[in-house]
């Protein structure tokens, strides 16, 4: 066993570092469109799909290159379980967020209407307390 296996550094063979550069690569890309969709959309729900889309890929990539690059087991596991509450947590979180929007009535961009509706105005709130 060499030093450098003792202070935890992990050997990868070519192929797995191109695997890992591709995965990294992927995911910063989808997380840079993310931002600029963040930074240059109109309204709330605009944003809220830029960015609930493209952090779920991206991160989900960078995610997906750590496991390849630490393994099945271990950190490399941590990988899989992040992508896991990430595609759990994330639709969720987004949802809510869009409900609250809805709400407090935040109302589409002109033209756009809830769906199963025919006019842009939403639903009136189930509690008005």
């Amino acid at each position: 066993m060499i030093a450098a296996e003792t202070a935890g550094a992990v050997t990868v063979g070519p192929i797995q570092a191109v695997l890992v550069a591709v995965l990294v690569f992927i995911g910063s890309f989808f997380l840079v469109v993310g931002t600029v969709g963040l930074l240059r959309l109109p309204n709330v729900y605009n944003r809220l799909h830029a960015t609930s889309k493209a952090t779920t890929i991206g991160v989900s990539g960078i995610a997906l290159a750590a496991w390849v690059y630490f393994g099945p087991a271990g950190e490399g596991l941590k990988g899989l379980v992040t992508i896991l509450f990430l595609f759990l947590t994330a639709p969720t979180g987004s949802h809510m967020i869009s409900r609250a929007a809805q709400r407090m009535g935040v109302e589409f961009e002109e033209g756009v209407t809830w769906p199963g509706h025919t006019d842009s105005e939403p639903e009136e709130p189930a509690d008005t307390d």
